[in-house]
């Protein structure tokens, strides 16, 4: 499929480190005018060179409307800012819960409809929600980060017909596991004498090293920039973790065999229920 091939205005979320400051770069290097977003732009330890930093607290909903009015004309948003979460949902405060939707859904959400009015008035734009193959294949002590990303992949699929009619393009993307250090500012719930505190630690094992051998943040930040810059994209792309063959085996296995698969991949054995 052809790509638009002048250059753009993009606004990409949470481009302080990671998958963000990755998207960012490239977007830069392919001659596009991009900002991006922080809680604290002025403290960005390693700033994107050419990348305008503005201020976002997704959060913050206000400040979804004051980012959006800062930056001015928006043609492609990628919603890539938020929280990794884990921890056993039994010990998990019902507060850290509220926060983590309010980070990864409430706050693209927001931002979402502060910049859809200008794209729909010029009948041209395209919004990138990334999410996380967790949405696809959820696993033990990561429950409610799946939920938030499952979520984000709804408001995408089912906003994109929604707004296509006034040349609004709406995409979902699903990582794999990547290695990025995002686990080393992951929030953890899970009690020092918790029941579920042996299999946690068992997962988080097994974690660690499947992050530790992700796909990298440049490759996947080539997915989400490709999607976004071209003139008809997919409702939905997914890289890392073997993706063409483990989402053949979701359509076709049944469901509990893919969790199991799912769970083993995570360390964890089959509990026959």
């Amino acid at each position: 499929m052809a790509q638009a091939a002048a250059s753009k205005v993009v606004l990409v979320t949470g481009a302080s480190s990671g998958i963000g400051a990755e998207v960012a770069r490239q977007f830069v290097e392919r001659g596009h005018t991009v900002y991006g977003t922080s809680r604290r732009p002025d403290a960005v330890t390693r700033p994107v060179p050419g990348v305008h930093y503005v201020r976002l607290d997704n959060a913050d909903y206000q400040s979804a409307i004051e980012c959006a009015a800062k930056v001015g004309v928006i043609d492609i948003l990628i919603n890539n800012a938020g929280e990794s979460q884990a921890g056993a949902l039994e010990d998990t405060p019902m507060e850290a819960i509220e926060n983590l939707f309010a980070t990864n859904v409430f706050g693209p959400v927001a931002l979402t409809k502060a910049v859809l009015p200008g794209m729909r008035e010029r009948r041209s734009g395209t919004v990138v929600m990334v999410g996380s193959m967790l949405s696809s294949f959820p696993v033990a002590f990561r429950s409610n980060y799946a939920a938030t990303k499952s979520a984000l992949k709804a408001f995408a699929l089912a906003t994109r017909r929604e707004v296509a009619p006034y040349g609004i393009r709406m995409i979902s993307v699903e990582p794999g596991t990547i290695a990025t250090g995002i686990g080393d500012r992951r929030s953890i719930h899970i009690g020092d004498a918790s029941p579920y505190r042996a299999e946690y630690e068992t997962l988080a094992a097994a974690t660690r090293k499947n992050e530790d051998a992700g796909i990298d943040a440049p490759t996947m930040a080539g997915v989400i920039v490709d999607a976004a810059l071209l003139e008809h994209p997919k409702p939905f792309y997914a890289k890392g973790n073997q993706a063409g063959i483990v989402f053949a085996l979701r359509r076709l296995a049944p469901r509990q065999l893919v969790l199991d698969l799912t769970a083993r991949k995570h360390g964890l054995p089959r509990v026959r229920i």
